[in-house]
Order: C-alpha cells, then sequence, then structure tokens
C-alpha cells in the first residue's frame, strides 16, 4: 500500500463545491463555546458537502484565527449564517419543511442507529453547549430527538466528534 498525495485525492475546487449537490442536512450549532469544535464542524460540513451551517447565541463566526485553525479554509465552501435565537432559527426550517432533530439524550430519543432518514426530505441537526447540551426549549420544539449510544463513564462526547458521528451516518444512509 502507498498514501496517496494530496495532488491524487481528487477535491473539488472551492467553486466545484458551491455547484456541487449538496446533501439534505443543514447543521445548527448553539451557544457552542470553543471555535476549535466550530472549525472541525466546518471541515466536517465540508468533507460531506453539507448544505448549510447555523452559528447560534454566543457560537462565534468566521472569520476567525482559531476557528480556521481547525476548520482549513472550509468556512469557505461552506454556507452559513449567524442567528442570535436558535428557537428562531428552528421555526424557521420547519416551516420550510425541513425536519429539525435535536442531538441530545431525552426521554423516547431514537438511537442513531435506529434511525432511518425518509427519501427526499431535508434535516438540520442541532447540537448544543458543551456542557448544557441542546436547551429543554429546543428539544421542545423539534420533530424528534437523535441520541449517540454511549457504554462507558462518560455522560456525552466532545460536539465536534458527536457532529462527525451523525452526519456520517445520515450522510451514508442518504447517499448510498
Amino acid at each position: 500500500m502507498r498514501k496517496l498525495a494530496n495532488s491524487e485525492l481528487e477535491r473539488k475546487t472551492i467553486e466545484d463545491f458551491k455547484q456541487a449537490d449538496k446533501t439534505p442536512i443543514i447543521i445548527i450549532l448553539d451557544d457552542i463555546r470553543s471555535l476549535h469544535n466550530i472549525g472541525s464542524v466546518f471541515r466536517t460540513a465540508d468533507a460531506f458537502l453539507i448544505e448549510k451551517i447555523y452559528l447560534c447565541g454566543i457560537t462565534a463566526v468566521p472569520p476567525n484565527k482559531e476557528i480556521h485553525k481547525t476548520a482549513l479554509g472550509a468556512t469557505e465552501t461552506v454556507s452559513w449564517e449567524y442567528a442570535k435565537d436558535v428557537l428562531e432559527v428552528i421555526q424557521q426550517l420547519k416551516q420550510e419543511n425541513v425536519s429539525v432533530l435535536a442531538i441530545e439524550q431525552v426521554e423516547n430519543s431514537i438511537f442513531l442507529q435506529n434511525f432511518s432518514p425518509e427519501e427526499n426530505q431535508k434535516y438540520a441537526l442541532v447540537f448544543g453547549n458543551e456542557v448544557k447540551g441542546v436547551s429543554q426549549e429546543a428539544v421542545a420544539i423539534c420533530d424528534g430527538v437523535i441520541e449517540i449510544p454511549q457504554l462507558g463513564t462518560k455522560h456525552s462526547l466532545n460536539i465536534s466528534v458527536s457532529a462527525g458521528i451523525v452526519v456520517w451516518d445520515l450522510f451514508q444512509k442518504l447517499r448510498f
């Protein structure tokens, strides 16, 4: 086996990315404190051709040196928008017939492996604060909640790790 050089990876240009058919997923980041987490989510969104990211509440926005450090240019490819109030974003997307799902641990959540996305349905995934998670107010107005099963001693995963797991899972279910 030989490791491929970057020039052999056949990656899209920024313009190719913007023109490409997007995966019908929107990411909503609410009150994310870590600039590195924000940048990491941008990179994940770029990797899987995610349609858009909403940055809500205290979540920082590009351009930002610390976000760029982990995003590595993905803030230039992935469409994004800042909105102060996550509840307004959720309501707006629901009015546009987007199915909004919180990624959280709640009663009656559906485990990620048991979630089957519907064909021709666009999804928005809400990821919350590193300590407090998705607010109860946001959970209450979402169409459903997906939970990543965890068997260890910790109560949660890092938000960028959670985003990577959930986005990959939905991407492969929707695209393959």
